[in-house]
């Protein structure tokens, strides 16, 4: 499987703290990936690196076939390359349907020209009905997004993730808040979205990784401490140590 993300011995500090020392990871294409870790592992800091929010200090971030820089990228374009970042709390137009939340976010010219006298396709209403058959708001589509339970606007801001076409998904904590029923139906959008992507999940919640079922990369001060299946990380005695001890 070829490589969509590498990064390479990167580390950033803020104010003498390192956040990020000198961190290794890799993803393949169509991949599921979970990363857990205590609080202040440096989680979030590596989802800002990726996404261009926070620059490194040093060390190689390198994406797709042709191995760019994404530190040479800024935030905008980084989004345009296909690196699409869902944050622990859903940010929905609420006064809108959900079917035009996802109208607006599907992948189509951004020039201010084209968005002013943007008029759907025919395809444009087909895919806004396919992503809502993926992310299971099939009957919500005419509800405000408002209106929705607070997992649904999870769904929809997958949805709207989805509907960028990225090859690389980043999500937060997507499980915080949910009722199991709310859980297993994300487990089962992402487990969908990663047949055809690369998907990282940040998560707490280990009842929630166990089903995702895939690669754990386990961080501790910033740096890869463990990485292999659940059950392999969770035997390791630093991990144990480190973060499933407290």
């Amino acid at each position: 499987m070829s490589t969509l993300l590498e990064v390479s011995g990167v580390s950033v500090s803020f104010d003498g703290f390192k956040a990020i020392n000198n961190l290794s990871f890799q993803i393949g294409e169509a991949e599921m990936r979970a990363i857990i870790g205590p609080n202040g592992a440096g989680k979030t800091t590596f989802m800002d690196i990726v996404t261009g929010k926070t620059h490194p200090d040093e060390g190689r971030v390198l994406w797709g076939e042709k191995s760019l820089s994404l530190l040479k990228m800024s935030e905008a374009r980084i989004a345009r390359e296909g690196i699409g970042r869902k944050f622990q709390r859903p940010t929905v137009f609420e006064d809108q349907s959900v079917h035009d939340n996802l109208l607006m976010a599907l992948k189509n010219d951004r020039a201010p020209w084209s968005v002013l006298f943007f008029r759907p396709k025919f395809r444009n209403l087909a895919r806004v009905e396919e992503l809502a058959s993926e992310i299971g708001l099939t009957d919500e589509l005419n509800r405000k997004a408002g209106e929705l339970s607070h997992g649904q606007k999870q769904w929809l801001e997958i949805g709207m993730l989805l509907a960028q076409e990225p090859r690389l998904l980043l999500v937060d904590e997507p499980a915080a808040g949910m009722t199991l029923a709310e859980r297993e139906h994300t487990t089962d959008i992402l487990v969908e979205a990663a047949k055809t992507r690369a998907v990282v999940v940040v998560e707490h919640d280990m009842e929630f990784v166990r089903r995702l079922n895939c690669k754990v990369t386990v961080l501790h001060e910033g740096s890869v401490l463990a990485e292999g299946s659940l059950d392999h990380v969770t035997k390791n005695q630093d991990v144990i140590d480190v973060y499933l001890g407290r």
